[in-house]
């Protein structure tokens, strides 16, 4: 058993959960450590990523009630979250809240990381960046650790 399953395994048996599975393990976006460490303080409830490139990539969108386990540069657990809502916007739509939810900074700081990462990822898919563009926007709680 790898430490991701050990990890959701030890979850599992702490809040008696059985047959539910985790959706995917990740690291967020480039500054990983740094993400990871808002989640586990409570700073961060909220993600967003480009619509798009959940088509182009033939990725199923996140659902209410997914669990997913939070990675560091390392790849190895740090938290577990739990969506609890999915909202999609054009990105020019996003709710102030909702991007203060993300807990990176004031809500320009949060446009302009946001803009810059989407100004870097999407050329790989020949896209391009607009604000127009569709992002979902997942609120979660951390589950784990307490």
């Amino acid at each position: 058993m790898n430490n991701i399953d050990a990890y959701w395994q030890h979850f599992c048996e702490q809040e008696d959960l059985q047959n539910i599975r985790y959706t995917e393990a990740f690291q967020f976006g480039e500054k990983a450590d740094w993400l990871a460490s808002l989640v586990l303080d409570g700073t961060k409830r909220a993600t967003c990523s480009s619509y798009p490139l959940y088509e182009v990539e033939g990725d199923k969108l996140p659902a209410v009630g997914d669990y997913q386990i939070v990675l560091n540069s390392k790849d190895e657990p740090v938290a577990i979250i739990k969506t609890y809502s999915i909202e999609i916007y054009p990105f020019k739509n996003v709710p102030v809240d909702f991007a203060l939810q993300e807990g990176e900074g004031t809500y320009e700081e949060w446009k302009q990381a946001h803009i810059a990462f989407f100004d870097r990822i999407l050329p790989e898919y020949d896209m391009a960046f607009t604000e127009d563009m569709l992002v979902v926007c997942d609120r979660f709680e951390r589950v784990y650790p307490k």
